[in-house]
């Protein structure tokens, strides 16, 4: 159901949720009961058919729909396609995995339209009434200690700037989507730290379910995101984050390509032949290691993209190792035995080179697979 009348729009960002699609659906039309609504599914592309299982419903439903995303993921870019996606004067952000409670939806649109100054609602599970439900007493430090770093960055005194269950007014959410970074799995942090001026905010209580269907998408580089969103929000303008994490990965390549060449030398080969194969080790170390970090959201699959990838990436490097010996000896020539700020220089040069020629033509085509 789409256009006069629709109240409100649930987006769904999913990835490899197909059991739990009619679930939510069930859920959704037992708790909007009597209301004008419509549910997005944000697929990015679920190798098990999360956007065919959608599809199946909304044959007969026309209040479900599915934007499936071809090679790009992550939550916060789904969430933001689904937002922009609808004509719902109200918008909520919901996981697929049936953790959160969708019952409390009805009272946040209600909040909303009882209060034409608020701007959101937020499903918390640190007020009075919420709770994480069966969390281990890790997974609730780790939870404590990210909230902390997150309200460092907060334009408010938000307890769970870390939920994923809120719901905001359409055009306000529309009118900050240009400064949004889209970066990890926290939307409302973004949304909250983009905003131009505070938004007005209430916070709602609910108990954290335990998943039923599928495995939980909280892994390492799920967290490794969330602090590449902070940085991004307290210094991403003045260095943007992926040059930061190629350069960090590029740091850590030199080390890679030290050793390299310490075990060639070791087992005697020649120092040329050494150093072409240490060169080689640390250029692959670079690539798959930015493939999973740098460029999360571009990521190439398959063994023909990977191949090519790799091949340009190396391109790439080979030529910035070029520039970054030009630049560096050019220098050197200008200031005759100082050696240092010429080096400098040359690696700066090599890694921008680097950087800029790789995310055009290594990682620039989201839709390679």
């Amino acid at each position: 159901m789409t256009g006069v009348g629709l109240d409100l729009a649930i987006v769904v960002p999913v990835f490899n949720e197909r059991g739990n699609v009619p679930l939510l659906v069930a859920a959704l039309d037992r708790a909007l009961a009597g209301r004008n609504w419509e549910v997005v599914f944000v697929d990015d592309d679920s190798p098990d058919g999360t956007a065919d299982a959608v599809r199946a419903i909304a044959r007969t439903d026309p209040r479900v729909r599915v934007l499936q995303r071809i090679g790009r993921r992550g939550l916060s870019s789904a969430c933001i396609e689904g937002m922009c996606a609808t004509a719902a004067p109200l918008v909520a952000v919901i996981d697929g995995d049936l953790q959160h409670d969708e019952a409390l939806l009805p009272r946040m649109a209600d909040l909303l339209a009882g209060d034409p100054a608020l701007d959101l609602v937020v499903g918390s599970r640190f007020v009075d009434g919420g709770g994480t439900g069966a969390w281990d007493a890790d997974r609730v430090a780790k939870s404590a200690f990210a909230t902390r770093l997150s309200r460092r960055v907060l334009k408010a005194d938000l307890s769970d700037p870390m939920s994923g269950f809120f719901m905001i007014r359409a055009d306000a959410v529309r009118a900050i989507v240009p400064r949004l970074s889209a970066i990890g799995f926290k939307i409302l942090l973004d949304i909250m730290t983009a905003a131009p001026r505070p938004l007005r905010f209430a916070e709602l209580p609910y108990v954290f379910r335990t998943r039923a269907v599928g495995e939980s998408k909280l892994d390492h580089v799920v967290a490794l995101e969330y602090l590449i969103a902070l940085y991004d929000r307290l210094a991403g303008r003045v260095v943007p984050v992926r040059f930061v994490l190629f350069s960090a990965i590029g740091a850590m390549g030199a080390i890679v390509h030290l050793a390299a060449l310490a075990v060639l030398l070791e087992v005697r080969a020649g120092f040329i032949a050494a150093t072409v194969a240490a060169t080689f080790v640390a250029m692959t170390f670079n690539f798959f290691l930015n493939n999973l970090l740098t460029y999360r959201d571009r990521r190439l699959r398959g063994t023909r993209a990977l191949f090519d990838g790799w091949v340009s990436f190396c391109a790439v490097c080979s030529v910035g190792a070029v520039a970054n010996v030009g630049v560096a000896a050019f220098l050197y020539d200008v200031r005759v035995g100082a050696w240092a700020l010429p080096a400098l220089a040359g690696i700066a040069v090599g890694a921008v080179w680097n950087f800029a020629l790789s995310s055009r033509f290594t990682w620039g085509r989201y839709g390679r697979k």
